[in-house]
């Protein structure tokens, strides 16, 4: 949305449960952790172990086996540290929990994991993608290119029913979209999209604000880097879905080995923990910095979802590297989703590989700032803000006085 409209506040978003009954918050503390009380234990475990010892050879022919046919979890002990991790599966349990899907996968980033997707669907001769922009930078040059193979038809929401092939094998969208954070109706979508799955990017959202498969989404791509982890300091991705699909992914991420680390799964389970607090705290956050930006002279247009969350987007009327190179508290850097403020310039950094007409036709302008608004006090951080922004044009009108004139 732009600045005219007014954002929907983090405590008017639907109150999420899982299909256990339990609420989104009490999930997100207690998923992936069902069993350790009845262990002795109160913290998850860390297994760094890469093989494990077996007596038994036929019976892990047996389970290996089993594996290529489905790329079911195998039954018993662990096999070795590319089939699967028993720390990384206690994250996967729990996200699919959040999520309201059956299974998880996760892999070593972001692209690994929307990678392992394009190669499940290219195998079955299902090569062709409809995708709406913007997206994140890396995913729509990943289609782009053809690197896997991949050939992409772009269209708007309204036109992906007619863009759909016979070897049409996904759906892509954003929602939010990543930077301009538009939304996309994701149930009118998910209908239009027939028999084919519908891949939501869930990043900015998080199922703390939004669970896809409750809109017809089959698959859920999250850069687990973000958000997910929250502090900056773990690369992942994951993708929820069905167990079918699962089984297909973990074929994919154990042939081309994009496993995720057990310490990065570790860390993921302990964000989760604090992912419902962390967003709507941040989310409170950005709402209010909407509202400042929006009457400041010194910014052209200000860009926040419906649905609310930490990120806002907007443009500035003077030189957007100079507001990069003037934030002292706020830290200029890519990636976002984690406790503390950061801001960027898309056109330079995330978006920089998209070709410049198709950044530009996206929204995706060059006076566009992206900002990942953390917990910090609200007023320190539009102390910075303010100072970044540089002086007051005199007699400068601002926007959302300009707008209210004009209607």
């Amino acid at each position: 949305m732009d600045s005219a409209r007014t954002p929907t506040s983090p405590s008017d978003a639907v109150r999420i449960t899982a299909a256990t009954g339990r609420a989104l918050a009490t999930e997100a503390v207690h998923a992936g952790r069902d069993d350790l009380a009845g262990q002795g234990l109160h913290a998850p475990p860390i297994d760094l172990s890469t093989t494990y010892p077996s007596y038994d050879s036929r019976g892990e022919a047996a389970r290996i086996d089993a594996f290529a046919a489905t790329g079911a979890e195998p039954d018993g002990p662990p096999v070795y540290g590319r089939l699967g991790n028993p720390t990384v599966a206690r994250f996967e349990t729990a996200l699919a929990k959040l999520e309201g899907t059956e299974s998880a996968v996760a892999f070593a980033s972001g692209m690994a994991a929307l990678s392992a997707v394009l190669l499940v669907r290219g195998s079955m001769g299902l090569r062709h993608v409809v995708a709406v922009r913007p997206l994140y930078g890396c995913s729509d040059h990943l289609l782009t290119a053809g690197l896997l193979g991949s050939e992409v038809t772009w269209t708007d929401p309204a036109g992906v029913a007619d863009a759909l092939r016979p070897d049409t094998g996904l759906v892509l969208v954003e929602s939010p979209a990543n930077p301009t954070l538009a939304e996309v109706d994701l149930r009118a979508v998910a209908h239009a999209c027939g028999s084919v799955p519908l891949l939501v990017d869930n990043t900015f959202a998080t199922p703390v604000l939004q669970r896809p498969v409750e809109h017809g989404a089959r698959l859920v791509l999250h850069s687990a880097t973000k958000y997910l982890g929250g502090h900056g300091d773990v690369l992942a991705g994951v993708v929820a879905c069905d167990e079918e699909f699962a089984g297909r992914l973990r074929q994919v991420r154990f042939a081309t080995g994009g496993v995720l680390h057990p310490l990065a799964g570790y860390l993921l389970l302990r964000g989760l923990s604090t992912l419902p607090v962390r967003v709507r705290a941040a989310s409170a956050n950005a709402a209010e910095l909407v509202a400042r930006l929006a009457a400041d002279p010194r910014v052209a247009r200000v860009y926040y979802p419906r649905i609310g969350g930490a990120m806002v987007s907007f443009e500035v009327h003077g030189d957007p590297h100079e507001v990069i190179g003037r934030v002292r508290l706020i830290t200029p850097a890519v990636s976002l989703g984690s406790v503390d403020t950061l801001i960027q310039h898309p056109a330079s950094i995330s978006h920089r590989i998209v070709d410049a007409d198709d950044r530009r036709g996206a929204g995706v302008g060059d006076r566009l700032l992206r900002l990942s608004v953390g917990l910090e006090d609200v007023d320190d951080l539009w102390a910075d803000l303010d100072r970044a922004l540089g002086e007051r044009a005199p007699g400068a009108i601002p926007l959302r006085e300009a707008l209210s004139g004009a209607e």
